[in-house]
C-alpha cells in the first residue's frame, strides 16, 4: 500500500521517544496525523512540529488502559480527520524486575497498553478498512518477544502476542484488501531502551549493539509500502539465531545467554532494586 497525501493516520505512543520520529517520518509524506500518547507531555511539542512541516494533526492525550478511551479516539480521529486509513500499534510500557515482585495492576497494565489497546484499536479500524477494501495495520513488537529476555515476563509475552496477532489479521483480511504488518526492533537508541539506560547506565550488549530510531521508523514505512508481514530492526542479523532457536531451543537458550541480553536487564534490575518501592502484590 503506498502512503500518499491526506491519508489519515493514527499513532499511539506517538511522543515516546520512538514515537516522534515516526510521526516526523510520516509527516513528511503529507499524510493527516492523529497522535495519541499518554499522559502526553512532549505531545503539544510533536504536535506543533508536525503542523510546521504542513502536516494537519491532532494531538490527543488519551490513556488507552481505559476501554472508553480507545473509542474515543478513533471518533475524534475519525471526526476531525477522515476515516483511518493507517494504523500504528506503537504505544507501549513496560516493567523491569522479577515477575513475582511485579504488583497485578502492573501486568494488566503492560498487557493492556502493549497488546489489547492494539487488537481493539484494530478491531475499530478494520470494518472501515473493509468498506473501503483498502487499509494498513502496522504493530510494533521487540526481539524480546522473540528471546524471551529475564526481567521482562509481561512485556515480552505481549510483544509475542503482536506478532501472532498480525500473523492472523493478514491471514484473515489480506485477501480482502486490508494488511497488516509488525516491525519488530532489538534495543532502540529512544524510547523505553534509552529510559533504562538513562536510569541505570547500562548499556546493550556488544554482541547485540543497538539502533537508530530512524531506522524503526524507516522499517515503519518499508512494511506498508511493500506489504510485508514483518521486517526485523537490529544492527547485527539476528534471524540466523532465531532459526537455531526454532530448531534446537536448549542451543538457542544457550546463545542467547552469551549475547547478552539477559545480562543487561538482569544489571538494570540490581542498580534500579534500591530505587524501586516494593509492590504489593
Amino acid at each position: 500500500m503506498q502512503i500518499l497525501a491526506d491519508q489519515t493516520v493514527l499513532l499511539t505512543g506517538a511522543s515516546g521517544g520512538l514515537g516522534t520520529h515516526i510521526a516526523e517520518s510520516l509527516a513528511g509524506r503529507g499524510v493527516k496525523l492523529g497522535l495519541v500518547a499518554f499522559p502526553g507531555a512532549e505531545l503539544k511539542a510533536l504536535h506543533q512540529t508536525v503542523k510546521k512541516r504542513g502536516c494537519k494533526a491532532i494531538a490527543l492525550a488519551s490513556d488507552l488502559r481505559d476501554p472508553a478511551q480507545r473509542h474515543h479516539v478513533i471518533d475524534r480521529v475519525r471526526k476531525e480527520l477522515g476515516e483511518i486509513e493507517i494504523l500504528i500499534n506503537n504505544a507501549g510500557v513496560e516493567f523491569n524486575s522479577f515477575y513475582h515482585e511485579l504488583s497485578e495492576d502492573q501486568i494488566n497494565e503492560v498487557i493492556n497498553v502493549n497488546l489489547t489497546a492494539a487488537m481493539i484499536l484494530s478491531r475499530l479500524v478494520l470494518p472501515g478498512m473493509l468498506e473501503r477494501k483498502r487499509g494498513h495495520i502496522v504493530s510494533i513488537s521487540s526481539l524480546a518477544g522473540k528471546s524471551g529476555p529475564a526481567f521482562q515476563e509481561p512485556y515480552a509475552a505481549s510483544k509475542a502476542a503482536l506478532v501472532a496477532f498480525t500473523m492472523s489479521l493478514r491471514a484473515s483480511y489480506r485477501e480482502l484488501g486490508v494488511s497488516a504488518s509488525v516491525v519488530t526492533p532489538g534495543f532502540v537508541e529512544a524510547g523505553i531502551y534509552a529510559n533504562l539506560k538513562a536510569r541505570s547506565g547500562c548499556s546493550a550488549p556488544r554482541l547485540l549493539g543497538a539502533s537508530k530510531p530512524e531506522a524503526v521508523a524507516q522499517a515503519v514505512v518499508t512494511v506498508i509500502e511493500c506489504d510485508l508481514l514483518e521486517k526485523i530492526v537490529n544492527p547485527l542479523p539476528v534471524r540466523p539465531i532465531l532459526a537455531l532457536s526454532a530448531l534446537f531451543p536448549g542451543l538457542g537458550e544457550w546463545i542467547a545467554d552469551r549475547t547478552g541480553g539477559n545480562d543487561f536487564f538482569r544489571n538494570v534490575e540490581a542498580r534500579l532494586h534500591k530505587t524501586r518501592t516494593p509492590s504489593g502484590n
